[in-house]
């Protein structure tokens, strides 16, 4: 049984000793390197352990090794100068540990470049005679590193020590396994033992390092001259496996570990390692090197399932379990997030009774062997044969192991092992089960912190989102949003569909600069602006314009792209403006793609007197009009203009007939790195188009008679009864006259007639609303006049019109 609760914190040194003293009876080289660090992980609760040396030139600590979560998590570099100021430069020199907690990093380098949350750091100086380097220890937990644990450092710190191949390479023998390779020249040196592995004799070896690539095979080469060119090789690509020819037989396989070495001043770089026969090392199931692949894979997990698979991915193949199951818990019950097999007949059946979905609950309360392992906090394990109760005896009838995930001093679920056929626990394989535990509790947390914040953010979204898309006259829209999968940050791309008067529909898509709080903000505010200009009655380019005005107003160091297109619907004409953003594509009924050429304006919020050209578009009915955004078309491998001709040949390639699964065609493997806003619309064309007519009032004693003449020609020629007519003209009385006694310049009369619904509107100057009075004595000389426009009319109301208002007024009308 392996315990790492509390009860096991008195033993935990003792341990320690003897597993380190298990290590240093191996040759060093970076696999036992690796494999020392690796117990800091286990021993003393660390995230990350890494180890530096001095490089050739003695001015530089170099990273020799590292095991856990990525170093670059919490700030760590690849080498610190001996006379810096960094807590490694310090330890060295001084010769004594240094311990710092997160107030004490708060200003330091190393938290200025890191992204993670509080962490502890630990630097001893190796103290063996053949360590000549630091141990560097990074711990997340709240209380950071105890007695317990500076003890067990103090351990591995003595334990550690630089390979054998770095020796060499700085003027020492070199053993029969190792090698040093000049990056300059290409000449290498290499050890007996290696020679014998590519087949060759020392007089066969010419030294240059083109000679033993040429005894690979093919495949192999590309893997091979990443890690021996210099401009390849880093610190991280240190390890890979590769075959080489055999005069018969299939070919070999090698492992080859190295570093890069940093040659001073006028030194050339070098690359040092080893070179082994892969079919001698130990298994995978007893490595525990897996820990740092399982670091570096739950590093990169997001949300909980991501940490559940990969979880998986790195126990059930290495250990040759048969089941495995990962579960969080919440408020003392465990909802199992992962069942692999997912086959539900792989499980025992009192767990298939609770399959209710798709995350069962398991039946935690049936289970108190499970329960007691998770109020102790112990990693458990049970051989075959154990006395267990049913549900646990049919997971791991050849033997269980139940982990306990701890984070941030609680549980945060367990993870269940079985095995049908007896299995036995080694040394190795409790020490990969323990370290995997800690890893993963933390991870889970993470990811659950992620999963709750990222459905936070897609909440926020979908709230400065238009919640659905209005019915228009005579076109079909749709529009699709995806958010960028890359993090929590509310993205700042947005799209908008404006029905305006007279058949108009205003179709606006932006993006707003960053991924942030402040971006969505902006957003929300353009959205808003856009919208209000435009049911003003501005043409486009003073729509535009206004809100750039209103960007730069607001003093904000981001700026945003829009593109703003103005459907007529009854004419089938549009135009356009562009800010900074991509233009519209269209797909013609004939399945012919046109994206115009047509330069625009500069981003909203650049430049305070920019001009916004318009331009137009001609649409016939079966037109599709796409407008998108950069995270759509462009990618790190492709630019924007690949990206638009890839969005347009699939457009052209799919059915208008059925919008809503064009926009999901398009966006089929859409990388997920930044927003991607889709705004699609198909222009039919109006099947009943209204009739229109416009009269200029001017300001004269006879306007209104004049206006009433006008209105009744046009009732006339539209075959509007007279019973009918006089009612039309009582209202257009009314409203002409108000307009004429209470407001100053041009006054406008609209008349348009669809179907058996009288439209008279009447625009002036002044925004001021009419308003209604509540009661009229029989004295007074005027205020009816609103009142009879309300009785005579079905509806009426006042809508504002570029600076000043329309007031209009809907009758029903017959036709003969």
């Amino acid at each position: 049984m392996v315990s790492e609760g509390a009860a096991g914190r008195g033993t935990r040194t003792l341990r320690a000793e003897s597993a380190l003293k298990a290590l240093t009876s191996e040759p060093t080289s970076l696999d036992r390197v690796r494999r020392v660090l690796e117990q800091a992980l286990v021993f003393a609760g660390a995230s990350l352990a890494a180890f530096y040396t001095p490089a050739q030139d003695g001015d530089v600590l170099c990273l020799v090794e590292s095991a856990g979560v990525p170093r670059t998590l919490f700030g760590l570099r690849d080498g610190y100068l001996l006379t810096g100021g960094s807590p490694v430069a310090d330890a060295h020199r001084t010769g004594n540990a240094v311990w710092l907690g997160p107030k004490e990093l708060s200003g330091s380098a190393e938290s200025r470049r890191t992204s993670a949350r509080d962490f502890f750091l630990a630097v001893l100086p190796a103290r063996g005679d053949a360590g000549r380097g630091c141990l560097v220890a990074v711990s997340e937990r709240p209380e950071g590193f105890d007695t317990d644990d500076r003890k067990s450092l103090e351990l591995i710190a003595d334990a550690v020590s630089c390979p054998a191949a770095d020796r060499a390479a700085e003027g020492g023998e070199l053993p029969a396994n190792a090698f040093g390779l000049a990056m300059d020249t290409g000449r290498v040196e290499v050890g007996d033992e290696i020679l014998d592995l590519f087949g060759l004799t020392r007089d066969d070896f010419d030294g240059k390092v083109e000679t033993l690539l040429g005894l690979a095979v093919p495949e192999d080469l590309p893997s091979l001259m990443s890690v021996v060119e210099a401009d390849h090789m880093s610190i991280g690509d240190r390890e890979l496996e590769f075959r080489v020819l055999q005069p018969s037989g299939p070919p070999k396989w090698l492992r080859l570990s190295g570093r890069l070495v940093p040659g001073g001043e006028g030194r050339p770089a070098r690359l040092v390692g080893t070179v082994a026969d892969a079919s001698k090392l130990r298994s995978d199931v007893t490595d525990v090197a897996r820990v740092q692949r399982l670091a570096a894979a739950l590093a990169t997990a997001g949300t909980v399932r991501d940490v559940s698979q990969a979880v998986v991915s790195a126990l059930r193949k290495p250990l040759h379990a048969d089941r495995i199951a990962l579960a969080e818990l919440e408020n003392e019950r465990l909802v199992v997030i992962v069942l692999d097999p997912p086959e539900p007949e792989s499980w025992p059946e009192l767990w298939r009774l609770e399959w209710r979905s798709e995350w069962p609950d398991a039946p935690v309360r049936s289970m108190p062997t499970l329960a007691a392992a998770l109020r102790e906090g112990r990693a458990r394990i049970w051989p075959a044969g154990s006395d267990l109760e049913p549900a646990l005896a049919e997971v791991g009838p050849g033997g269980l192991a139940v982990l306990p995930l701890p984070a941030g001093g609680r549980m945060a679920g367990a993870c269940l092992i079985g095995w049908d056929a007896p299995h036995d626990f080694g040394t190795d394989e409790r020490a990969l089960l323990t370290a995997s535990a800690g890893l993963a509790g933390q991870a889970l947390l993470r990811a659950h912190a992620f999963d709750a914040e990222h459905e936070l953010v897609g909440m926020l979204q979908r709230q400065l989102l238009p919640r659905r898309l209005p019915t228009l006259p005579g076109a079909a829209a749709v529009a699709r949003y995806l958010p960028t999968t890359a993090g929590l940050e509310v993205g700042g791309d947005w799209y908008d569909v404006i029905p305006l008067p007279d058949n108009h529909v205003a179709l606006v898509i932006g993006d707003v600069q960053g991924h942030n709080a402040g971006a969505a903000t902006l957003m929300s505010q353009m959205r808003t602006a856009l919208r209000a200009y435009a049911v003003e009655g501005h043409p486009p380019d003073v729509v535009v314009s206004h809100a750039n005005r209103l960007l730069m107003d607001l003093e904000t160091d981001l700026f945003a792209t829009c593109c703003y297109v103005d459907v007529d619907m009854e004419e089938g004409f549009a135009w356009y403006v562009r800010a900074g953003h991509l233009p519209p594509v269209l797909r013609h009924p004939d399945g012919g793609i046109e994206i115009p050429d047509v330069e625009g304006g500069p981003p909203l919020g650049v430049v305070a007197q920019a001009d916004f050209p318009m331009s137009p578009l001609r649409l016939q009915p079966g037109t599709v009009i796409a407008l998108t955004t950069d995270g759509l078309v462009e990618s790190s491998d492709a630019d924007i203009d690949e990206g638009l001709d890839r969005l347009a040949h699939e457009l052209s390639a799919a059915d208008p007939a059925h919008l809503d699964l064009v926009a999901d065609a398009l966006l089929v493997g859409a990388r997920r790195s930044d927003d991607v806003a889709l705004l699609l619309l198909r222009y039919d064309g109006m099947t009943l188009r209204p009739l229109r007519e416009t009269w200029t009032v001017w300001r004269v004693p006879e306007a209104v008679g004049h206006a009433r003449r006008f209105t009744r020609r046009a009732l006339r020629g539209w075959g509007v009864p007279r019973d009918d007519m006089d009612a039309a003209l009582l209202v257009v009385s009314e409203l002409v006259t108000n307009a004429l006694v209470h407001t100053d310049g041009r006054v406008r009369l609209d008349l348009t007639l669809l179907g058996d619904r009288l439209r008279v509107a009447v625009a002036d100057s002044s925004p001021r609303t009419p308003v209604k009075p509540t009661s009229i004595g029989w004295e007074a000389t005027g205020g009816r006049g609103i009142l009879l426009v309300e009785a005579m009319s079905g509806t009426w109301g006042t809508v504002p019109v570029s600076g000043g208002k329309q007031v209009w007024a809907e009758l029903s009308v017959s036709r003969s």
